[in-house]
């Protein structure tokens, strides 16, 4: 942290500093060749003065209570007397370096949550099917994911998965997944990969997630589970939908994953659907319940969810056209 020297005179100053060891000492002139992400400690005058950027404890006489409350009103973190410090000043600057953090990484969110949208999949478009998804986090993040490329001139790649938690980390390796765009040639091997990495970097998530490849020619479709639910359904015209249900294990918790390979063929106007479980959320009753009601909505394209939901919703749908 940084001392910036006091432009008047402070008697106490010498006291104030054996309070406050191992502070750098920087003079107001220099302000502009350090980190302004830095929390500074200044005479309240100066501050006002100056009005510089750095996050900053200042400090005042006691009699100066009319600069303090001004100062608190041009974004200082917090206000100090200069010969009546807090008992443990070094403890009490930690904690507020600690809540100026918190903060900083609160404002981002939003940021971070409009670059996270900017990495799914765009558009992309293919004879006689086509891609349509929807994507609601429960806060500024999601956990969830999901993901489209073409392989080659025949067959089309696709997964949705659903990452263990909330919140910032689970998000993270929605990106990290997104980085595994167009590297793998067969759910299988998509699959492994992201298994592989996941249980060599030990970390302590799991991930859910459904792959498949359609063939553009035969229109069928290779998928595998890796412990999602719920399981893929389709819906064809005038039919019963169709429960592809299938068990195994997530990704990141064995490196021996074992996934069966399944297939089937879409019909004309018939849809592959992907949700992630936050899709059930917006239902009551129990689990059988709840995609009972998800599976009526899906189906009669009235899937409406609150604009408020306590788990992050994905679904992803592949509609044959012809």
């Amino acid at each position: 942290m940084y001392f910036i020297q006091p432009s008047r005179s402070v008697s106490c100053l010498n006291e104030t500093l054996a309070e406050l060891p191992s502070l750098q000492i920087i003079q107001i002139d220099d302000l502009d060749l350090y980190d302004p992400t830095i929390i500074a400690i200044a005479d309240v005058q100066d501050f006002l003065k100056h009005q510089w950027k750095l996050p900053t404890v200042v400090l005042a006489f006691s009699d100066e209570g009319a600069a303090l409350a001004q100062a608190w009103e041009m974004g200082a973190l917090a206000g100090w007397v200069w010969d009546h410090l807090p008992k443990n000043p070094v403890h009490s600057l930690f904690k507020i370096d600690a809540q100026y953090k918190r903060n900083q990484d609160s404002r981002d969110l939003p940021s971070a949550a409009e670059l996270q949208k900017r990495l799914l999949p765009n558009p992309i478009e293919l004879p006689h099917y086509q891609f349509e998804s929807f994507f609601q986090p429960s806060a500024y993040l999601s956990g969830d994911w999901y993901d489209y490329w073409q392989v080659n001139d025949d067959e089309v790649l696709f997964y949705l998965a659903d990452v263990s938690g909330h919140g910032v980390t689970s998000s993270l390796l929605t990106s990290w997944m997104a980085a595994f765009h167009g590297r793998a040639k067969s759910p299988s091997e998509l699959i492994h990969k992201l298994n592989a990495m996941l249980v060599q970097e030990n970390i302590e998530k799991h991930i859910t997630m459904v792959a498949g490849i359609l063939n553009l020619r035969s229109n069928e479709i290779c998928w595998s589970s890796a412990g999602h639910y719920p399981p893929p359904i389709i819906f064809e015209p005038n039919q019963a939908p169709q429960i592809l249900t299938t068990s195994s294990f997530p990704l990141g918790l064995t490196e021996d994953l074992e996934v069966e390979e399944h297939r089937c063929v879409l019909n004309p106007h018939a849809r592959f659907i992907l949700c992630s479980d936050g899709a059930l959320e917006p239902y009551d009753g129990g689990l059988n319940d709840q995609f009972d009601q998800l599976l009526e909505h899906l189906q009669n394209d009235s899937f409406h969810p609150p604009h408020h939901v306590a788990d992050d919703i994905a679904i992803l749908s592949l509609r044959r056209m012809n």
